[in-house]
Formats: C-alpha cells, sequence, structure tokens
C-alpha cells in the first residue's frame, strides 16, 4: 500500500467485478463452471494485431503509454476468450521507473549500463513511488473498465529474477556474477533482494489498488538455484512481497521455470496458486507442493506446433493429471512462443472450456 492508505473493504476482501469469475474461483479452490484458461505472453509477438499496433514502438515505450498498454493486453481477451486478462508490461518497469540505466534491446531482453557489484551500486536502487508509475495506474483503470467482469492479473519480476539481470548485466546462462555475489558476499545480497522486495511489492501494490483481481510474481530464472540455496538466499525476499500485499485479499501466483524441485518452496513463500512448468505432472506437482494451493499449469508450449488432435490429446493429459486438485488453472508451462499460430491458442481455450463444462 501507498504511505497513507489502507486497503478499502473491496480491496480486503477482493470482492471486484470479476470476484465470482471462474479465474478468480479457481485461485481460492472454489467450484467453477469450467477450468479457466490463461496464457503467460497471452498479449505479444504472436498476434498480428500486436505487431500491427507496436510497430515501430520500442519496449519500454509501449509499457509506459496507457493507451497502447490497454489495447494489447485487451487483444488476447477479445480473439482467444481467455478467463482473465494479465497486464501488458515487462520485469524490468519498476527498476527504470526508478532510474536504473537500463534498456530492453530487441533479439536480447533487458541490458543494464551498469551493474551491481559493490555496496556502493547498490544506491541505484531507491524505493518505488506511486507518482513513479502513475502510467500503470492509468492504464489499470482503464482496464478495468473494459474487462467488466473478466479479472485483471497484475504481475511483478520476483527479487531474485530481478538482481540476476542487475547483477549480470543482462540475460544469463549460468548466472556467474549472480551465484558469485550470493555465494561471496551473503551480506550485500541479502541488503539487495530486501531492497528489489520492496520495490516489487510497493509495484505490485500500485496495480492492485488500481484494480488487478490477482498478482503473479514471476521468478524466471530461480530454477538455476538448489533448494537450500532457494530457502537461505531467496525465499526471504520473495516472501517478503507476498506478505507486503496479503491484505489486499487477492490471489497471489508464484511461477518460476525448471522449478520443479523448488515447487514446495514457492508455495511456502506465501503464494496462493502456485505456477508448474511443463517438466512435472500436476499430480505429482500436488504432492509435492501440498494441501491449500492451487496449482497453475502447465502445457508444453512448444506442444502447440503439433497438429490439432496432438495439441487436444496433451491437453486432456493435463486435464486429467489436474482432475484430483483444490483448484487448477488451466495455463502453458512457460510464456507463449513467439511464432505459434493465434487459431491454436483460441481452438486451446475452447477445448478446454468444453471438455471441463460443469
Amino acid at each position: 500500500m501507498s504511505a497513507n492508505s489502507q486497503p478499502t473493504s473491496q480491496q480486503q476482501t477482493g470482492r471486484t467485478a470479476a470476484y465470482d469469475s471462474a479465474f478468480l474461483r479457481a485461485c481460492r479452490r472454489e467450484p467453477v463452471p469450467h477450468t479457466p484458461v490463461w496464457f503467460m505472453r497471452q498479449a505479444g509477438r504472436s498476434l498480428p494485431e500486436y505487431r500491427k499496433v507496436r510497430e515501430g514502438t520500442a519496449m519500454l515505450e509501449s509499457c509506459m503509454r496507457p493507451d497502447l498498454v490497454t489495447e494489447i493486453t485487451m487483444q488476447p481477451v477479445r480473439r482467444h476468450g481467455v478467463d482473465a486478462a494479465i497486464y501488458f508490461s515487462d520485469i524490468v518497469v519498476p527498476l527504470k521507473a526508478i532510474g536504473i540505466d537500463l534498456d530492453i534491446k530487441p533479439g536480447v531482453g533487458p541490458v543494464v549500463e551498469k551493474p551491481i557489484r559493490s555496496r556502493a551500486d547498490l544506491e541505484q536502487l531507491r524505493p518505488l513511488t506511486p507518482d513513479d508509475v502513475k502510467y500503470v495506474t492509468e492504464a489499470m483503470g482503464m482496464l478495468v473498465g473494459e474487462l467488466g467482469t473478466t479479472p485483471l492479473i497484475g504481475f511483478a519480476g520476483a527479487p531474485f529474477t530481478l538482481a540476476s539481470y542487475l547483477v549480470e548485466g543482462g540475460p544469463s546462462r549460468n548466472h556467474e556474477h549472480t551465484k558469485a555475489l550470493m555465494y561471496g558476499d551473503p551480506e550485500l545480497w541479502a541488503d539487495l533482494l530486501d531492497r528489489l522486495a520492496d520495490i516489487t511489492a510497493a509495484f505490485l501494490t500500485v496495480q492492485i489498488e488500481a484494480g488487478a483481481s490477482a498478482v503473479q510474481l514471476f521468478d524466471s530464472w530461480v530454477g538455476a538455484l538448489a533448494p537450500a540455496d532457494y530457502r537461505r538466499s531467496v525465499m526471504p525476499a520473495s516472501a517478503k512481497v507476498f506478505d507486503a500485499v496479503a491484505g489486499f485479499g487477492v490471489p497471489r501466483i508464484h511461477f518460476g521455470v525448471g522449478t520443479g524441485e523448488l515447487l514446495p518452496l514457492l508455495g511456502e513463500a506465501g503464494a496462493d496458486v502456485v505456477g508448474v512448468d511443463w517438466r512435472v505432472p500436476l499430480d505429482e506437482a500436488r504432492r509435492r507442493v501440498g494441501p491449500g494451493k492451487a496449482l497453475q499449469g502447465n502445457l508444453d508450449p512448444a506442444v502447440l506446433f503439433a497438429p490439432r488432435a496432438a495439441v487436444e490429446a496433451a491437453a486432456d493429459e493435463v486435464l486429467a493429471a489436474a482432475r484430483d486438485l483444490e483448484g487448477h488453472v488451466f495455463n502453458l508451462g512457460h510464456g507463449v512462443l513467439p511464432t505459434t499460430d493465434p487459431d491454436a491458442l483460441t481452438r486451446l481455450v475452447a477445448h478446454v472450456h468444453e471438455r471441463t463444462s460443469r
């Protein structure tokens, strides 16, 4: 929450116009009329209308223009009939907003001009205020009005993944600098993640206060860690983020790639819904995560390039594995791949809805 605000009664209960949607009911582990579906990266490069509207506009600029954000967020809702929208942005937006010198380079990803490698470098990270991201509040308001009873998911990058970009200076395959700092200077590492936890919590709070019905914390790179390292060096910061927004009463989703060995800890960090990539079947994920959590996932995104019958068969396998879950949100096990046929996504949504209609 912002410094002088308290959750409204609506925020405390999460009772937005979308409260009784299939997506939010599944997140709360309540009965649903059908298994809800949305896709990570559902708004983006796979859609020709996205490429058209983004033409000539840099990624970070797109994230700061409420009109573009609204249009891009709405595109997959109109086209695919998904059960939730996810706010169009990028995980480095809050870092850019506080003045970090970075850019998203096409074909590369986020590149940081001055990586954080010392305690002095830490001073780059000041607190995030709502005034830093007024465009988020404006875009969220526009979207909530347009979406009506369809939920809007807010999101942010988790402290570890943000730290990995800041320390490496960009995307990394092996995270050498990140792990060297984590192991070599655990006190500086803890301070870095703690600052990032505060920035992330503030960014999610802005989104919830502006109308997000749920939030997802993306820890894209945390699968690079062993469970003991995650528990000791990462989980306290992620838990701080989840704790900071707990009072709003909106579902909190946690997702990482290659996190089969970390699934119990992702839930323990404070998530209400644990996202599962395609490497672990959902019935096994349920055993690992334990009771009291909904699960999200987990069709392999590459399956969508197979013939329709094969896609539907694979989706049915996911649904079969999810049969005994307390709550299930159908999703891919990672984001939509850029060259995916959009019609395959539309057909998949219809198939899941038809198969699970109650």
